[in-house]
């Protein structure tokens, strides 16, 4: 059977610069191979390898994201791909969890949204995906500095680090329902990250009722703008 998750990362190895040669060529069908996109190998998870205190490991990573300029890839051939990611931020393949960092951070890393939905794009190919809330989670924040000239910086499950800023803003939807909040990250483009509770519950403790006109409103400030969490009433 046609395997559309294999082809998408060969196809990408094949037009991604410094990976052309022989030996890591031969590394990527390894890889794929053990994988059989059933899950992890075995003795492999999906872990942080990370020593430096956390502020100062986001720091060095802030900005060092590769990305790749997939609003310039339009190739002829789309289809869609059995590949799901969940609200938790678990990527599935025909309904197996990804368990491989590494093949997820790549697949990540080709990853648009266009009118017609989400999908990861090559050169080559366009395949739509399924997600069912967001692409990505943020799972840690640390915060640099205090008051209205604070930093907050976030990482997200496949490790991208933003700072929170005007071009990354926070934006909280409320369930019509439930009145539960979901709070939501601008990452790049129009993809965004649910903020996961733990780190939704460090906000809070940091947030700050709004002076002036707004009173009332109660957020948090990260370079120099102020995002609103909620009210205070």
């Amino acid at each position: 059977m046609y395997n559309f998750l294999y082809k998408a990362v060969f196809r990408l190895h094949n037009c991604e610069r410094g990976f052309e040669s022989k030996t890591k060529h031969s590394l990527l069908i390894k890889m794929s191979s053990q994988y059989r996109f059933r899950g992890t190998v075995k003795g492999e998870r999906m872990k942080d390898e990370d020593s430096m205190p956390g502020l100062e490991r986001l720091a060095d990573q802030l900005g060092k994201t590769k990305l790749r300029p997939v609003h310039e890839w339009h190739p002829a051939s789309t289809g869609d791909m059995a590949l799901r990611i969940a609200r938790n931020g678990t990527w599935y393949y025909r309904d197996s969890p990804i368990n491989r960092r590494r093949l997820v951070r790549l697949l990540a890393s080709v990853m648009r949204k266009d009118d017609d939905g989400y999908c990861l794009v090559t050169p080559t190919e366009k395949l739509r995906i399924r997600v069912e809330d967001a692409p990505f989670l943020i799972v840690e924040m640390e915060q640099d500095g205090a008051g209205d000239t604070q930093r907050l910086l976030f990482r997200t499950n496949v490790d991208d680090v933003i700072a929170v800023d005007e071009h990354h803003p926070i934006v909280v939807t409320n369930d019509p329902l439930t009145g539960e909040p979901s709070p939501y990250v601008r990452v790049r483009d129009r993809l965004d990250a649910l903020i996961s509770r733990p780190v939704f519950y460090q906000l809070a403790d940091l947030a700050v009722e709004r002076d002036g006109t707004h009173s009332g409103e109660l957020g948090v400030w990260s370079c120099s703008s102020f995002f609103v969490l909620g009210q205070s009433s």
